[in-house]
């Protein structure tokens, strides 16, 4: 039996129960080694948050990971797992409560996906149904066909193969994942999809995630919180990556993250955060006049039609005037965010977009429109 405790996170008050992993100035020198691979380092790793690693070659971000599930021992300090001294647990019962994924998958080879998947509950002494349950479960969890659980790891591809890891980590429900350059291997796109694959497991497992990357843009849009490490493992800054964007703490930080700071933090921010603009609308039974003075008031040349909460598109203003009514001359916006949408993915609408604006509806229900301004203020603030 696993010493953490596999149960679903419940709310706690204490801020000391809300840490799952507590490093208390760890040091680890190899042998032969002229310096420390990590000095001196104290983090804490809440319940429930992703928290990345970052930073350049020699860092300490793997070794940092292998410390915690204890396949390389400390050389000093304290490492506790949900408030239990990790160095006085077996090696092997600490790992069963740990979900593991590395960069090359790691699967298998001669195991199908769902003998892979079930490594860990079998170790556990699972009985075969709710194996085979938990399984299939994960399978679909993941977004993987139900038929490739019977295939080898070689006929998969390596988003899909990648995907199976990740199961096979969160396949005895353990409250701590440990993922180190998990998408690394994959081309640009499979690697966004994967990202976002995460964002949304996560939005409904809440694990304590430790995420490797040496990918500035993937710690930014993964971690809850982001800890940028200088080689020996000195840690420069750890925080929201929001609050790290704003104001890095030195110049190694400054320059870690590297240009486009603001366009960096429009990625973290969403609609649903700022005040959005009504924008010109007007009804569908809207005459002329009232259409140009709307137009003229938000010193566009055009304006939105909105029946009922719902927004039907927009019309030119030279269209108005003409003997058909104003709904039938409505065009389609082709593009409608939600709430959830990031202030990066409206910029890119609205600089696209012919009327300039990034519109926001939630369903069929019409919220506002965005625009440049909004976005300016909204990363100055």
């Amino acid at each position: 039996m696993s010493p953490i405790d596999p149960a679903p996170l419940a709310p706690v008050d204490s801020s000391a129960d809300r840490v799952m992993i507590r490093l208390d100035k760890v040091s680890k020198t190899f042998l032969g080694a002229a310096a420390p691979a990590i000095g001196d380092l104290s983090l804490e790793f809440l319940r429930g948050e992703i928290v990345t690693l970052v930073g350049p070659s020699g860092c300490g971000k793997t070794t940092t990971l292998k410390l915690v599930n204890r396949l390389i021992e400390p050389t000093s300090g304290r490492i506790q797992v949900d408030g239990k001294d990790a160095l006085e647990i077996e090696p092997y019962i600490l790992r069963l409560g740990i979900g593991y994924v590395i960069q090359q998958v790691g699967l298998f080879p001669h195991r199908t996906v769902r003998q892979n998947i079930a490594t860990v509950p079998g170790l556990l002494g699972w009985d075969r149904a709710r194996i085979n349950e938990r399984v299939d479960e994960l399978v679909q969890l993941v977004g993987l066909e139900p038929g490739m659980a019977d295939r080898y790891p070689a006929e998969l591809s390596g988003g899909q193969q990648q995907r199976v890891g990740v199961a096979r980590a969160l396949a005895a429900d353990p409250p701590v994942l440990l993922m180190d350059e998990p998408f690394g291997a994959v081309d640009p796109i499979v690697r966004n999809r994967l990202q976002d694959e995460l964002l949304r497991l996560q939005e409904r497992l809440r694990k304590t995630i430790v995420l490797v990357t040496h990918d500035i843009d993937e710690a930014i849009k993964l971690g809850d919180k982001m800890a940028l490490l200088n080689v020996g493992g000195v840690l420069e800054q750890f925080g929201k990556p929001e609050e790290i964007l704003r104001e890095p703490a030195n110049e190694f930080v400054n320059r870690f993250i590297g240009g486009e700071r603001g366009l960096k933090r429009l990625a973290l921010i969403t609609l649903a955060e700022i005040e959005l603009d009504p924008g010109p609308i007007v009804s569908p039974q809207a005459d002329e006049a009232e259409a140009r003075a709307v137009m003229e008031k938000h010193g566009t040349d055009w304006v939105g039609v909105v029946e009922k909460g719902n927004l039907l598109g927009w019309v030119w203003g030279s269209d108005l005037g003409k003997d058909e009514p104003l709904e039938s001359r409505v065009q389609w916006f082709k593009v409608k965010l939600s709430p959830k949408n990031t202030l990066r993915e409206a910029l890119d609408e609205i600089i696209t977009s012919r009327t300039q604006v990034a519109v926001v509806c939630e369903g069929d229900r019409y919220l506002g429109m965005t625009t440049l301004e909004q976005i300016r203020t909204a990363v100055a603030r």
